[in-house]
């Protein structure tokens, strides 16, 4: 077929002919793309965009004189808007301004071509769903780009982008945003508005942390932080109750973060880091864990915890410095591959390493049966009746410097977990999921060198005055229990930075706190406050992070507006009236700004 006009096609390498002849191949595209709405032009050397392209919704078909034809598939004037766009591979460096000529425009693939920029019309494609602008050379983006409010869609990946803006919490439609293998070294704290988003890549960045707003993303379920510069990852990460895939590795990390809320998480990657300790605080939350890979850190021992884990279907230890393993390892009912390559292992032959997973769970099922038939009738007893739970607590006294008496259903700790203690420089007590009642009054023996107390998931009616001798604390959990009330001496905790105290019986905001001023976090949620004093508040200037979520609060006071170094104020759950849901899901600094704009003049 010929055609007259403005065409610029050269030839098939080039993609364009003198003006007045269009290739047919290209012009069969276009008269499908008319019938069909997509148009694929990838892989056709093109080094800029033929602006039939952008005219196609435009302009009839220069043969439409010669059809005069009423049959349906031939009624060009009854064509379909271009949706679908396909421009990828090929040597663009720039998109024209004329791109807003297809408004109906759902999908724009440009990926793996030479852009540099983007125009700043594509802020009219306020249709787009799908946008792929990976494998580019791009640095920056142009504001227009987040008016894109239908965005599900978001490929970035592999460009040269710095930098992204706040304004990307606008796009709260997005289920997929990929900014793997750019150059940032920070992502924006309103990422945390993007609530609906399913999956999540940072990978290959430059990121030392990340902001305690991603605890939003509560439909989160895919997220890649792998090959960053992370030490350690925010104790929100936890509140991401959607999570199905974690991936941290080849980062920093010394310490394994705990998922308490994570009950759907089903692998979790932290290999090449340099994780120490694995600990039952670890490993008890993980219930739906099918795999776990921990290879190439420096890891000394597995914890018997690790039978709790009975959908696990692959565990990678490799490369660490496990000695030995609990026996308990041979009863994972889905245990497929474990593998223990470059470890000290002393207790295990050789050539039963190398006969594969299932010789090696055979070996460890049969030393437990050998154990338990050396060990004999023990009678009755209490958990540290058990030799490789003792051994495990002491291990951890000695070596990681941390009291661990967690899970046990206990209603007081046993003396001789203090006497290990004796003389030890105790950094971190775990004394949660027990039964206890009261603060064992021993825990002062650790005051000098104490920083973080676990007394979560207790009974505990009351806090003694034990507890504020600990005058180097850091942490302190006290979440799930029956308190009503904090000791006034508790002020005396100067240092305290952290303090939870979700799921308790609170009417009233501890008057405590307000007199801590290094506390930079309180959780405060699912309690029954009815109020907060702002003033108080605004003395704490370290404070980043107020959950109130879940109380009773019948008016939030303007002036907490004025409380700027907050950077997670979360208020959802609450009965009061003067700030609209809307206002709230906007974020933090959204919030902020509405109640300084209330403080009246």
């Amino acid at each position: 077929m010929s055609r007259k006009g403005g065409s610029r096609f050269a030839n098939y390498k080039a993609g364009f002919q003198p003006p007045g002849k269009e290739l047919p191949m290209f012009a069969a595209f276009i008269k499908a793309a008319r019938k069909s709405g997509q148009l694929n032009l990838s892989n056709r050397e093109l080094s800029e965009v033929p602006q039939s392209v952008w005219r196609i919704n435009l302009d009839p078909p220069e043969d439409c004189h010669l059809n005069v034809s009423f049959n349906a598939s031939d009624r060009w004037w009854d064509q379909t808007d271009l949706s679908k766009l396909i421009l990828a591979s090929n040597k663009l460096e720039s998109l024209s301004d004329d791109l807003q000529l297809l408004p109906a425009l759902t999908v724009l693939d440009v990926h793996d071509n030479q852009l540099t920029a983007l125009p700043r019309a594509i802020g009219q494609l306020v249709n787009l769903q799908k946008l792929i602008l990976s494998h580019n050379k791009l640095k920056e983006l142009p504001d227009e780009l987040w008016n894109l409010r239908s965005l599900k869609n978001l490929q970035l990946q592999h460009n040269g982008l710095e930098y992204i803006p706040d304004d990307i919490g606008q796009l709260v439609h997005l289920e997929d945003l990929d900014l793997s293998n750019n150059r940032l070294s920070t992502i924006p704290s309103s990422l945390g508005e993007l609530t609906v988003l399913l999956r999540f890549n940072l990978a290959a960045n430059k990121l030392k942390s990340i902001p305690p707003d991603i605890s939003k993303m509560t439909s989160l379920k895919f997220l890649d932080m792998t090959h960053n510069e992370l030490e350690c990852v925010p104790s929100e990460l936890a509140a991401l109750v959607s999570l199905e895939q974690l991936y941290l590795r080849h980062n920093r990390l010394r310490h394994l973060p705990e998922f308490p809320s994570c009950k759907y998480l089903k692998e979790l990657y932290v290999g090449n880091n340099q994780i120490e300790y694995l600990g039952s605080e670890h490993l008890q939350p993980l219930s739906a864990i099918s795999v776990l890979e921990l290879r190439d850190n420096k890891l000394k021992s597995l914890p018997d915890e690790v039978l709790l884990l009975q959908g696990l279907e692959r565990l990678d230890l490799t490369n660490n410095d496990i000695c030995n393993l609990p026996y308990k390892l041979g009863n994972l009912p889905k245990l497929k591959s474990l593998l223990l390559e470059g470890n000290p292992l002393r207790s295990i032959r050789r050539d039963i390493i190398n006969g594969g997973t299932q010789e090696l769970l055979k070996y460890l099922r049969s030393r437990m049966e050998e154990q338990a038939d050396g060990e004999g009738d023990s009678g009755p007893g209490t958990a540290m009746t058990f030799p490789s739970e003792s051994n495990a607590i002491v291990y951890n006294i000695g070596t990681q410097k941390m009291l661990e008496y967690s899970d046990k259903k206990a209603t007081v700790v046993p003396d001789e977990i203090f006497n290990a203690s004796d003389g030890v420089p105790i950094g971190s007590v775990n004394l949660s999921k027990n039964l206890l009642t009261a603060v064992p009054s021993r825990i002062t023996e650790l005051k000098a060198t104490v920083t973080d107390v676990n007394l979560g998931f207790n009974k505990l009616g009351s806090i003694s005055l034990e507890l504020c001798t600990l005058e180097h604390l850091l942490h302190l959990d006290l979440r799930n229990n029956l308190l009503t009330s904090l000791p006034m001496e508790m002020k005396r905790l100067q240092r305290l930075q952290t303090v939870i105290l979700s799921v308790n019986r609170f009417k009233e905001f501890p008057d405590a706190l307000y007199h801590i001023p290094a506390l930079e976090t309180i959780l405060l949620s699912n309690n029954q406050v009815g109020a907060i004093d702002s003033v108080q508040l605004m003395q704490l200037n370290r404070l980043t992070t107020l959950d109130m979520q879940n109380n009773d609060l019948m008016h939030v006071p303007p002036e907490l507006g004025n409380c700027i170094n907050l950077r997670s104020l979360l208020l959802e759950g609450n009965p009061f009236r003067n700030l609209r849901p809307a206002i709230l899901a906007r974020g933090t600094t959204a919030v902020l700004e509405y109640l300084r704009s209330r403080i009246p003049t």
